[in-house]
């Protein structure tokens, strides 16, 4: 696991993840400059790493869907490693359960994920058969977790300022290609991002800022699972009656070990994925969720054996990042 120093680092960035070293460092007791090496060691070893992504107004009106996945004998690492090049496949898992991956697959409607999973996911050679569910709500998401290394009063230190009113924010093309800039460096500066995209710092900050206070851009600061307090990761498949639908999923939303807590079409109608500590916790929290929530039924469940990308970043055989593929899920579907 990473050292008490690190995974403190980890959480101040998950909590504000553009606060500036200088309040990071004061925050956490060093100097700046020491804060700013610190990440900088974590990024280049692979142990940890800033994601951008859609959220709110363009992430609610996209499509994503959950497709699960069988494989030839000898075919799945091959299968997942294709997958896990594509810009619309967010995640890849390789997983114990009742398929061998399953795969988080984004694009702006259902016909251009139906165009996806039909004409490149499952043409593909050594997939056997596949299975999708649509997801129309996320009720919670991996930017909420934490690694709980840090104390209340330095969570609040670091808290970002509330949100300012910026009027509408239409989300467009620069905000695309500022998104995908940020998913190289999500701590670039204005300056350096101003001069990537060919406009003007002031027009970076004011369109970034809009962005973050509207929710329509998430960063999220990850850790390697393997290197985590919290390195195996397992899935539920729920079945809830229609009208405690909504307050399960809250409910269940505020669990420290849940990092997705997703409504789905199928005979469950919710997934949770859940971090713990160790495999052997998946039958406490699944004791503790039917003591808790009794009129709710495990339908299926499943635990990650190996993780092959996750939100964008390539993962190695130990969970680190080893590359990325821009969440460009804007771009054209392959035929």
């Amino acid at each position: 696991m990473l050292s008490e120093n690190d995974l403190k680092l980890v959480e101040a960035l998950q909590v504000s993840p553009r606060a500036p070293w200088s309040v990071v460092g004061q925050t956490l007791g060093v100097g700046a400059v020491t804060a700013a090496r610190h990440w900088e060691t974590l990024v280049e070893r692979g142990d940890a790493w800033m994601t951008a992504y859609p959220g709110g107004g363009p992430s609610s009106q996209m499509a994503l869907v959950f497709v699960e996945i069988d494989c030839g004998p000898g075919e799945l690492l091959r299968v997942a490693h294709a997958l896990a090049d594509d810009v619309h496949v967010a995640t890849v898992e390789y997983v114990a359960g009742h398929c061998d991956l399953l795969v988080h697959v984004v694009a702006p409607t259902l016909r251009e994920v139906s165009d996806y999973v039909l004409h490149r996911l499952s043409a593909l050679p050594g997939v056997v058969a596949t299975r999708t569910v649509v997801s129309p709500r996320l009720f919670t998401e991996g930017s909420r977790w934490r690694v709980r290394a840090i104390t209340p009063g330095q969570r609040e230190a670091l808290a970002p300022r509330p949100p300012r009113s910026h009027g509408a924010v239409k989300f467009g093309e620069p905000d695309r290609a500022l998104m995908l800039a940020l998913g190289e460096d999500g701590r670039a500066s204005a300056a350096a991002l101003a001069l990537r995209l060919g406009v003007g710092a002031s027009t970076v900050r004011r369109r970034l800022d809009g962005l973050l206070d509207s929710g329509y851009l998430r960063l999220r600061c990850e850790i390697a699972r393997s290197l985590s307090p919290a390195p195996v990761t397992a899935m539920l498949w729920l079945r809830v009656p229609p009208d405690k639908l909504e307050t399960t999923a809250r409910s269940l939303a505020m669990l420290t070990e849940v990092r997705m807590c997703a409504a789905i079409s199928g005979s469950a109608n919710l997934m949770l994925v859940v971090w713990l500590s160790s495999q052997h916790e998946t039958v406490t929290l699944e004791s503790a969720l039917a003591g808790k929530l009794p009129w709710l039924e495990i339908v299926d469940r499943a635990v990650t054996l190996r993780g092959i990308k996750l939100m964008g970043r390539l993962l190695d055989e130990t969970g680190r990042s080893r590359g990325r593929v821009p969440l460009d899920f804007w771009a054209p579907v392959p035929a």
